[in-house]
């Protein structure tokens, strides 16, 4: 018979002691992989709630930041530049400068490299008597053109006004009954209405405006402006004071003031949303790491103390059934079987006991702790994990063979004329 056979035909006779070793390296087994799955499961739902809550803080800030770019191009611009002896009473009064500035600051500004700023837009803004009919009018030049330091332009919108066309406020075109595409004269020129705005219920109802070229032409401007509009000033939003220390540094003879109170109220709301989403993904990262590390602790505590009880238990197990086949251990000895023979037989039980426990641990582990936690999004950790079934195989090879190694040594030291004679 071969030691293969006699091992075999021993786990089948002594069911209930292999039984016994077995469920004990399952249990073993099984709160080491329970408690690393848990430990991975709670990695993947801490990626999983981190990763939701940046994508809804992202979705609010997409929100809000296109809520600020639609409110600036309707209500205004959040920054002008003004030539720095123009009066802010006068101007907040009036609403246009009387003070001008050469219109290549502009491309001095763009050519400086400024990071705190987006787009800039040059605007030519005079109150003038239209003497075609006699009213008092806001004349504004505009360019479709933005001058860009930071990033590309491509995708900001400006109200184009191309030579030789223009745009009436609410108030004009009711009054004198104008629709698009009509020919009106205005200073002594012949434009084509090209858009109407609708009531606004600011002076912009008695706005035209006009290419900007037209404009410094009609009021005698040549390259001259009184205004810079500085667009999408995201890095202004919460630091104005840089913004102007900036500008200033590189337009000396520029100030710079902040406009539409409406806008900046959305601004300030983006800026808030926006530190507020930062602080509770930070405190979530914050609780979920203290979280895991409370369950490490603990599980470190249990699956030791665990560990001890069933190396423990497997060993009392194993001085057991040496014991009980002190008779077939002396029959074998006299029928030729060597000490390390013996050693083999009593230690491929406890390599059987450990195989086959590690696999029972390691699923029942595995599946009772995904099963208790609940997943979140398409992402959660996959209990089932090649290397920590290995682990789990090697954790319980190395408790069996450890507890059973001593009382397969004392097996194998035994003399079989004692063992014989006692019985």
């Amino acid at each position: 018979m071969t030691i293969s056979r006699l091992v075999v035909r021993e786990i089948l006779h002594r069911k209930l002691n292999f039984g016994l070793g077995l469920l004990s390296v399952a249990v073993a087994v099984g709160c080491l992989a329970g408690s690393l799955t848990l430990v991975k499961l709670h990695d993947a739902r801490t990626r999983t709630i981190l990763e939701q809550k940046r994508a809804e803080t992202q979705e609010k800030m997409r929100v809000l930041e296109n809520d600020v770019k639609r409110a600036m191009q309707k209500l205004g611009f959040n920054i002008v530049i003004l030539p720095k002896d123009q009066n802010l009473n006068n101007w907040y009064a009036d609403d246009y400068g009387a003070k001008y500035m050469p219109e290549e600051y502009l491309a001095r500004l763009g050519q400086s490299e400024i990071v705190t700023i987006e787009h800039l837009v040059p605007r030519l803004r005079q109150k003038v008597e239209w003497p075609e009919t006699k009213w008092a009018v806001i004349i504004v030049g505009t360019t479709d053109k933005a001058v860009n330091p930071s990033v590309d332009a491509s995708e900001l919108t400006l109200e184009a006004v191309p030579r030789g066309k223009i745009v009436l406020g609410n108030e004009v075109q009711q009054g004198l009954r104008l629709s698009l595409g009509d020919t009106i004269r205005f200073m002594g020129r012949e434009f084509v209405v090209y858009k109407c705005h609708k009531e606004m219920g600011t002076e912009a109802d008695m706005t035209v405006w006009i290419n900007l070229r037209e404009a410094q032409e009609l009021l005698n401007k040549k390259g001259l402006i009184n205004e810079i509009l500085a667009f999408e000033c995201r890095s202004a939003w919460a630091n104005l004071p840089k913004v102007r220390a900036e500008i200033t540094r590189i337009l000396p003879h520029t100030q710079v003031v902040e406009k539409a109170s409406n806008v900046l109220a959305k601004i300030h709301a983006y800026v808030k949303v926006e530190d507020e989403g930062k602080a509770a993904i930070e405190r979530e990262r914050e609780n979920m790491a203290h979280l895991r590390v409370t369950w490490t602790h603990f599980a470190k505590v249990l699956v030791s103390l665990v560990m001890v009880i069933c190396v423990v238990w497997v060993a009392l197990l194993a001085v057991g059934n040496v014991r009980r086949r002190r008779t077939e251990i002396g029959i074998l000895r006299t029928l030729g079987f060597r000490s390390r023979q013996i050693i083999y037989i009593f230690l491929s039980r406890a390599i059987a006991i450990g195989l086959v426990g590690g696999i029972l641990g390691f699923l029942a582990g595995g599946f009772l702790a995904s099963s208790w936690t609940e997943p979140v999004g398409e992402s959660n950790y996959q209990w089932f994990n090649v290397n920590l079934l290995v682990l789990a195989v090697f954790v319980a090879l190395a408790i069996t063979v450890a507890a059973s190694w001593i009382p397969a040594i004392l097996a194998a030291r035994q003399d079989p004329a004692v063992a014989l004679r006692e019985e």
